[in-house]
C-alpha cells in the first residue's frame, strides 16, 4: 500500500473513531450554553438530530462580543470506475476534499470565516484557502463580504458539496471554471426575495499574498436572485433562481476563463418525499463559441435516510468541439471535446446523520458525439460546522415514503 493511500485509509478510520467523541463534545457545549433554553424541549433521538450542531463550540446570543464560534471542516473520499469507448480507468481511493477552519460571529454584525484546503489525495496537505473572508451585516437586507469566497453562478454551483446528491456537479456548470477567488459581494433578503451580486478576481492560488495583491488576470461580475414561491405552484415548496455572469477573458485568468457571458434559470420544487430541480444554463462568447444546456434532477426519499436520485443532462455547442467532458472521469477514457453531450445518472444515497454523514453510490452513462462511457462510484462524505441556507437540497431532508 502506498504512503498516500495509507494516509487516506487511516484518516477515514480516525474520523469514524472520533465522530462519537466530537458529537459528545458539541452536545456538552450546547448544554452548557443553552441549558435554560432547552427546558421543555424534546431530546434529540436520531444521530442526525444529535449532530445537528456538530462543530459549534460556543453559542450565546446575549453576549455582546461573541455570539457564536464554530470549528468547521469536511472530508470527502470516493472511488470510481469508468469504462469507455477508448479504454477503462480506475482511480482507486481518492481523497476528493479535505478542509478545516473556523467561523465566528462577533458584535452581532461581524462574521469571520477561514477554511484551508488540501490538494487532491492530500497532495499537498496544505494547498491554500478556499475561503478567507469577513462579512459585515448591516441588516438582513444588506450584507457586505470581502475576501476569498465562492462564485455562486447557477443553482447547481450554489449548492455546497456538502449537500449535492451526485459525485460531481453538471458538466456545463464545471465548464465555467468557477472557483474560490478574492471578491467583494453584497447579499440580502427582502421578504421572499433574496439577492447576491459581486465582483471577483479571475485568478487565485495557494499563495494568499498573490491572490489578494495581484489583480492582473481580469475580473468577473455575477448577479443572482432567488424567489421563494412557497405553495404558489401547488407544491409544498417552490423556488426560482436566476443568474447572470460577465467575465473578462484575460489570457492569464485561471478561473472564469471560458465564457464572456453566462445565463441560468432554475426551478426547484419539493412535494412530500419528492424533489425536482430543473436548470437551464447558457454560456456565450469565448474562443470556442456558445454552449447551451439543461439538467433535470429528480429525487425521492424512500425512507427518512435512503434517497433515490437521478439526473439527466443535455448540452449542445454552436461550434465543433465547444463542449469539454468532465475532467475527472470522462476525459480519462477518451471523451474530450465535442458538440453534443448527454448523461444520465441513477444513484442511492444513505444519510447516516442527515447530510453530515452519508454514503453515496451511483452509475452514470455519458455520450459525447459518438463516444460514450459508464462510470460507477461510491463516496463517503462527512462535515462539521454551520449549515448553508438556500433552496433544496441545501441542508434539507424530506420525509420518506416509508
Amino acid at each position: 500500500m502506498t504512503l498516500s493511500r495509507l494516509i487516506r485509509v487511516n484518516l477515514v478510520t480516525v474520523l469514524l473513531a472520533v465522530l462519537p467523541a466530537f458529537a459528545s463534545l458539541a452536545a456538552t457545549q450546547e448544554v452548557k450554553v443553552d441549558a435554560a433554553a432547552a427546558v421543555g424541549k424534546p431530546q434529540p433521538v436520531t444521530l442526525g438530530e444529535q449532530l445537528e450542531n456538530l462543530g459549534r463550540l460556543y453559542s450565546d446570543k446575549t453576549n455582546p462580543i461573541v455570539q457564536e464560534f464554530w470549528l468547521l471542516g469536511r472530508y470527502h473520499v470516493q472511488q470510481h470506475w469508468t469504462d469507455g469507448s477508448n479504454g477503462q480507468y480506475d482511480e482507486g481511493i481518492e481523497s476528493r476534499r479535505l478542509r478545516f477552519g473556523f467561523q465566528g460571529k462577533f458584535f452581532n454584525k461581524l462574521t469571520l470565516h477561514a477554511q484551508m484546503v488540501s490538494g487532491t489525495d492530500l497532495d499537498p496537505l496544505y494547498n491554500g484557502f478556499t475561503e478567507l473572508w469577513a462579512q459585515w451585516s448591516f441588516s438582513e437586507a444588506l450584507n457586505l463580504t470581502i475576501g476569498q469566497q465562492k462564485h455562486r453562478f447557477t443553482h447547481d454551483r450554489n449548492v455546497s458539496s456538502r449537500y449535492i446528491n451526485y459525485l460531481e456537479r453538471s458538466m456545463l456548470t464545471n465548464m465555467f471554471a468557477l472557483d474560490y477567488t478574492p471578491a467583494v459581494t453584497i447579499s440580502g433578503k427582502l421578504g421572499s426575495f433574496s439577492y447576491y451580486t459581486g465582483i471577483f478576481s479571475n485568478a487565485t492560488g495557494p499563495s494568499m499574498g498573490n491572490a489578494f495583491t495581484k489583480f492582473n488576470s481580469g475580473m468577473s461580475y455575477i448577479a443572482s436572485a432567488t424567489w421563494d414561491l412557497g405553495k404558489k405552484l401547488g407544491t409544498d415548496n417552490a423556488a426560482l433562481n436566476l443568474g447572470y455572469l460577465y467575465s473578462d477573458l484575460d489570457a492569464q485568468a485561471t478561473n472564469m476563463n471560458r465564457f464572456t457571458n453566462g445565463l441560468s434559470a432554475a426551478l426547484i420544487l419539493t412535494e412530500g418525499p419528492f424533489a425536482l430541480v430543473t436548470e437551464a444554463t447558457s454560456g456565450r462568447g469565448g474562443a470556442r463559441g456558445n454552449v447551451h444546456g439543461i439538467n433535470f434532477q429528480p429525487s425521492v426519499f424512500l425512507t427518512d435516510k435512503l434517497q433515490l436520485v437521478g439526473r439527466y443532462q443535455y448540452a449542445s455547442a454552436d461550434d465543433r468541439g465547444g463542449i469539454s467532458a468532465q475532467r475527472r472521469y470522462e476525459r480519462r477514457v477518451g471523451l474530450n471535446t465535442g458538440d453534443r453531450y448527454q448523461a444520465g445518472y441513477l444513484g442511492l444515497n444513505y444519510h447516516i446523520a442527515k447530510h453530515r454523514l452519508k454514503v453515496m453510490t451511483g452509475v452514470e452513462y455519458t455520450k459525447l458525439d459518438k463516444l460514450d462511457c459508464w462510470t460507477g462510484s461510491v463516496a463517503f462524505r462527512f462535515f462539521f460546522g454551520p449549515h448553508s441556507k438556500g433552496p433544496f437540497p441545501m441542508a434539507q431532508m424530506l420525509e420518506g415514503i416509508w
